[in-house]
């Protein structure tokens, strides 16, 4: 398969490139085509939007938080959104920022708390990017992205770019109508929140209390993040624990010891001894509890 691509693009292109590095649990196969946007979005847009001209697959990755990538690869090309650009300023009667999809997630609060922006606090221990926490609802602390978002601009294969406003997104518990799109070909260009004026000092003792908490209750090191969402009025780590899981292995994947919910490359784990894990655990709860958990990260390429 071959993506044709005016320059300087073309010459950017790397192929059968590891993604093991590209994720942040440190796993996964070879993508067939790779491509890392580093410069705007318009090299993001021009790139993508090349791919589905010409029919190929295409794959948009930020972090690589909350994904599984499969040890047999990705199929087609695989784009890295490590745009990372920033606006601040006053519109639509109030404190604003414009943050482009590949904008990490915690470097973002950490530039909102610096200028004195609070809404964004909780998301200063929470791996990813804004891209990826706008289609997937991120949140944490009792938070998420849905409680300050204004809109998010989209660019989508038959429709161009165009803005979503928050109503538009239908948000849910870890999902939003961009999740559930059949049709995966659109990406997060831009995402615009509305904050409110605080002590910068205050700000940076609730982020410190959030990330200190993160660091007491959840494991070090790589791993993929919650592997489930919290079924309505229980906590999957609780379940998981109930079912004796904790520190059970497959291969070199383990249910953390710390934190249920976490699954951790104890041994150079494969994407295959995650995989099998999870349904392990989804299997094991379900006798004890009668609970069927739903996996909150996502499987990627050929399984």
């Amino acid at each position: 398969m071959t993506l044709m691509l005016p320059e300087p693009y073309a010459s950017r292109m790397k192929y059968n490139e590891s993604l093991a590095r590209h994720t942040a649990a440190r796993i996964g196969g070879a993508a067939e085509m790779l491509y890392i946007a580093k410069e705007s979005n318009d090299e993001l847009a021009a790139v993508v939007m090349a791919a589905w001209q010409q029919d190929i697959p295409v794959r948009v990755l930020g972090g690589g938080a909350n994904v599984l990538i499969s040890d047999k690869g990705v199929r087609g090309l695989v784009v890295i959104n490590d745009v990372n650009e920033v606006t601040f300023g006053e519109w639509h009667g109030g404190r604003n920022v414009a943050a482009t999809g590949g904008m990490g997630l915690t470097v973002l609060a950490r530039k909102c708390q610096t200028r004195g922006l609070a809404g964004l606090e909780w998301a200063a221990s929470v791996p990813g990017t804004v891209g990826g926490s706008v289609v997937n609802n991120a949140g944490a602390h009792g938070s998420d992205i849905r409680a300050n978002l204004s809109e998010a601009v989209i660019l989508e294969a038959g429709h161009g770019i165009h803005i979503l406003p928050l109503v538009d997104l239908s948000y849910g518990y870890r999902t939003s109508v961009l999740k559930v799109k059949k049709d995966k070909r659109f990406l997060v260009l831009l995402a615009q929140f509305a904050l409110k004026p605080d002590d910068p000092q205050s700000i940076l003792e609730r982020m410190e209390h959030h990330v200190a908490y993160r660091k007491h209750t959840q494991p070090p090191g790589a791993s993929l993040g919650s592997i489930f969402k919290n079924p309505t009025g229980d906590y999957a780590g609780r379940l998981i624990e109930a079912a004796g899981l904790k520190g059970h292995s497959i291969g070199g994947a383990q249910v953390s010891p710390v934190h249920g919910n976490f699954l951790i490359n104890k041994d150079n784990a494969r994407a295959a001894d995650y995989h099998e894990l999870v349904l392990h655990v989804q299997e094991q709860v379900y006798k004890h509890s009668g609970v069927r958990l739903e996996m909150e990260i996502e499987l990627v390429g050929d399984w």
